[in-house]
């Protein structure tokens, strides 16, 4: 009878063989795989998830959030963050490896291909990332992750912006049927890829389906607060305030929080003055709380959009004041510079206001901004339009002075000094502003803006009563004399206090810094007023020829004006007042021809009567112009090469803001060459015009818009350009399609031809081949390679070294030739194209001759060094 010992020992022996024989990797026993499975598991697959959940908290941390745009559904990733975490990103390699490896028979194998997937994705390793994936969908079992390894590609493909492949992924993926966890996944990357290309309609509409599957990792009041960012964009508020509310309902992140009540506030439906006071009561709350404090900008500037859309202008321009001097966020500060620009453009039509704000906006704004262009277009017209008022103000200041004698000159300079002075006592007692606010009423340096070189140029009104006037040398005060105690007899005060201090010169110890302060003291005036009253009395015209010089840039400054309200602020009776007054002040102007022409084009349809007054009047007086000819004979510009010269004068600067991407300001300078009439330049204005559609508009109608030029001028030489120019469009197109069309093999292993691509016209394959033979005898004789010669297209020819066995040895075989290159005297003076393609890669290259797709699939897949 055997002992329980023994016993024992032998289902102990029975028990380690089972273990032992489980621990096998090509066992498939139950208890094999469930070892396997277990072990896969909890060793190799848990520590890699756990690294990438690593590498995922620290992407997430290193974003910073703009909450005045609308938020990033996933954070970007860049190189810098990347190899923050490559030692993580490492580990999550080689522990999915592991258990990949060690148990390829679990069912944890795919899933570790995922994560080694995910870690190549965040490394920014595009090329093995796709790779990992696609192997996935092609060998996994399991329907459920080759799901999930498409619904990762989508994401790759959406950060390479390889917009075409994602679609082409999500296409696929969303025909089968999907689990809970996959369908919800698949939503977010959609949103994502649409985020990316800027179609919010169907970013809100993949995210709202999403909502119901979110689970709190997900954080959902912030997708909730993105999708009422989206429905407040696209203005359907009520719908943004739901989404606002179902935020605060999840307890967000107090940032989050803060800006969802704000936005709440902004988008509440108001149908009743209760509503409105309800609204109102919302952000004086938000005022009150200490914890918003520094977001005190952003509650004012919200506050002037609210009183903005209740048409409160009062309340409005107060709220984005205090915005701009509570704030310290630059990008607030532009855009309430910006909304008061726009609201003394818009509505109140004053524009040297306007100019100051816009001026501003655009030093605060990033070049980024969502319509900075028509900003900077904008304000570009309003400082044309202020430069020319004011050089109207100043320039009559100037020659009302002139009528003065020094001692009444001398007076007025120091009564506005004065006038400066009690403004700045009265202001003293104030809080001051803040160092970020820029100062709207002026930024000149003198007591009094004269215009000189250095300013804002011809700027500044000599009318001594109005305030911003006296104004003007407050901040050249405080740097000349600092901040000197407001008292009466300062400057004697200041005399008595130097005449006491030590001779510094005596000493040899001082300071750099009394040293600046002495430089400082020493450049600074004894006497403003008297220093400003020389700089003015420069200017003064006292001769007759000065002061013909002076009235002809009022002249030139009231046309210039007319033409601005005329053209590009579209102000038609501002552009009257400023032709007449032109008329009445200066009667033998040269411009009255093409004034009373103008005035008859913009009488024409509102007032006949007046406008055939005009063009009486025209006729009459100058019947020799070109303006009244052409009023006589409408076909008179096509034969006037006069008028053509001067569209050709303004087709320069429009075709210059062309190249600077200015497009606005490029059409505005054409509309203006083409209110001159219709002359045998035409034809070039028409032409640039469509040119610039080209680059705002849709490429249909830019290409529909060449055809119709192309049937209205089809003996004008500019046709054939027209033609080449519709031609490469469609061109354009055709390869747009075919990139779509051609997908190239990511797997690289297979054997590789060289190809060297060179143009038919230049005869070169018997050349080619027999350069490649002596290269390839000189460095890669054993592997006894051969070339050989095909025809591509009508344009290109092939010349093919094969076969090189694998990866290796083509990228070996490249950047020898790329070294070598400088010694193979025959392709000097040549343009070629080099790459080396796998055999299946070739046969799709050649069938479908994609040569630049080629390219970018070689640039993209091969390492920088061999291309």
């Amino acid at each position: 009878m055997r002992s329980p010992l023994s016993t024992i020992s032998v289902l102990l022996f029975c028990f380690i063989v089972i273990v032992l024989s489980a621990c096998s990797s090509e066992q498939k026993t139950i208890t094999a795989l469930a070892y396997h499975n277990t072990t896969a598991h909890y060793n190799g697959y848990y520590y890699a998830r756990e690294e990438i959940k690593k590498i995922e908290k620290d992407v997430w941390s290193s974003m910073v959030d703009d909450y005045n745009r609308i938020l990033r559904l996933y954070p970007a990733l860049d190189s810098t963050l990347a190899k923050g975490y490559d030692k993580d990103i490492q580990e999550a390699i080689k522990m999915a490896s592991l258990s990949i490896q060690r148990h390829p028979n679990s069912k944890w194998v795919d899933d570790s291909y995922i994560l080694v997937g995910k870690a190549r994705f965040y490394s920014l390793d595009w090329g093995n990332a796709i790779q990992t994936f696609k192997f996935v969908n092609t060998k996994s079992p399991d329907l459920n992750t080759k799901h999930a390894a498409i619904i990762q590609l989508v994401r790759t493909f959406t950060e390479h912006k390889e917009y075409a492949n994602a679609q082409a992924a999500i296409d696929f993926v969303q025909k089968g049927p999907l689990t809970k966890k996959n369908q919800k996944q698949l939503l977010l990357e959609k949103a994502y890829f649409y985020q990316e290309q800027g179609d919010l309609d169907n970013m809100v509409r993949n995210l709202t389906q999403a909502t119901p599957m979110l689970k709190k990792k997900d954080r959902p009041g912030r997708i909730f607060f993105i999708i009422g960012q989206i429905y407040q964009k696209l203005g359907f508020e009520s719908e943004a305030y739901n989404y606002y509310k179902k935020c605060l309902s999840t307890n967000p992140e107090y940032e989050v929080d803060f800006y969802a009540r704000l936005y709440m506030a902004q988008v509440t439906e108001i149908s009743r003055s209760k509503s409105v006071n309800a609204a109102r009561k919302s952000f004086r709350k938000l005022l009150k709380d200490s914890k918003n404090k520094e977001f005190k900008d952003k509650i004012y500037y919200e506050m002037g959009v609210f009183e903005l859309k209740q048409k409160n202008l009062p309340q409005a321009l107060a709220d984005f004041n205090k915005s701009i001097r509570e704030g310290t966020n630059k990008r607030i500060d532009g855009e309430a510079y910006l909304r008061l620009g726009e609201i003394y453009y818009d509505t109140l039509r004053k524009y040297e206001l306007s100019q100051a704000y816009y001026d501003s906006a655009i030093n605060a704004l990033p070049k980024d901004y969502e319509g900075y262009a028509a900003i900077k277009a904008r304000q570009s017209i309003l400082d044309e339009f202020v430069k020319n008022l004011n050089t109207i103000k100043w320039q009559d200041s100037l020659l009302a002075m002139a009528g003065m004698d020094s001692l009444a000159l001398r007076a007025r300079i120091d009564s506005s000094f004065q006038a400066k002075k009690a403004l700045a006592e009265k202001s003293e007692g104030k809080k001051k502003k803040k160092r970020n606010r820029v100062d709207i009423q002026s930024n000149t340096n003198n007591i009094f803006n004269t215009g000189e070189e250095g300013q804002t140029e011809e700027a500044a009104d000599w009318y001594f009563g109005n305030p911003s006037a006296m104004s003007l040398g407050q901040s050249e005060f405080k740097r000349l004399w600092g901040d000197v105690p407001l008292e009466d007899n300062w400057r004697r005060s200041l005399r008595s206090a130097s005449a006491t201090r030590p001779d510094e010169s005596l000493t040899d110890t001082a300071t750099p810094a009394a040293t600046d302060q002495k430089a400082a003291t020493a450049a600074a005036p004894s006497d403003p007023v008297a220093a400003e009253y020389a700089r003015v009395d420069k200017q003064i015209p006292r001769t007759d020829e000065q002061k013909q010089e002076a009235y002809k840039k009022i002249e030139d400054a009231y046309f210039n004006l007319g033409d601005i309200y005329y053209f590009k602020l579209l102000e038609k009776d501002n552009a009257v007042t400023s032709y007449n007054t032109l008329l009445n002040r200066f009667p033998e102007t040269e411009y009255e021809p093409e004034i009373l022409y103008k005035l008859y084009l913009i009488f024409k349809d509102s007032d006949p009567a007046k406008a055939e007054g005009y063009a009486s009047r025209l006729k009459t007086k100058y019947p020799n112009s070109d303006f009244a000819k052409t009023l006589i004979n409408p076909d008179y510009l096509k034969e006037s090469s006069q008028t053509a010269e001067k569209q050709k004068e303004v087709y320069k600067t429009s075709y210059e803001h062309y190249q600077n991407g200015e497009y606005r300001l490029a059409l505005q300078t054409l509309n203006e060459a083409a209110a001159m009439g219709e002359t045998s330049f035409t034809p070039n204005l028409d032409l640039l015009k469509i040119l610039i559609l080209g680059k705002t508009d849709d490429i249909n109608k830019y290409q529909y818009e060449l055809g119709e030029f192309i049937k209205s001028h089809p003996d004008d030489p500019l046709s054939a350009y027209a033609k080449k120019l519709l031609e490469a469009s469609r061109t354009f197109l055709e390869q747009q399609e075919k990139v779509k069309t051609i997908q190239y093999i990511r797997s690289l292993e297979e054997p590789h031809y060289f190809v060297l691509v060179h143009k038919k016209a230049d005869n070169l394959s018997a050349v080619v081949s027999g350069m490649l033979e002596r290269f390839n005898e000189a460095n890669f004789k054993e592997m006894k390679l051969k070339t050989s010669n095909m025809v591509l297209n009508d344009e290109y020819i092939l010349t093919l070294v094969d076969e090189l066995p694998r990866v290796s040895a083509a990228l070996e075989y490249k950047q020898t030739f790329n070294e070598k290159l400088p010694t193979l005297t025959e392709l000097r003076n040549h343009k070629f194209h080099s790459f080396v393609i796998t055999k299946d890669n070739f046969d799709i290259f050649y069938r479908t001759k994609g040569l630049d797709e080629y390219l970018k699939f070689f640039e993209r897949n091969y390492p920088a060094e061999i291309q």
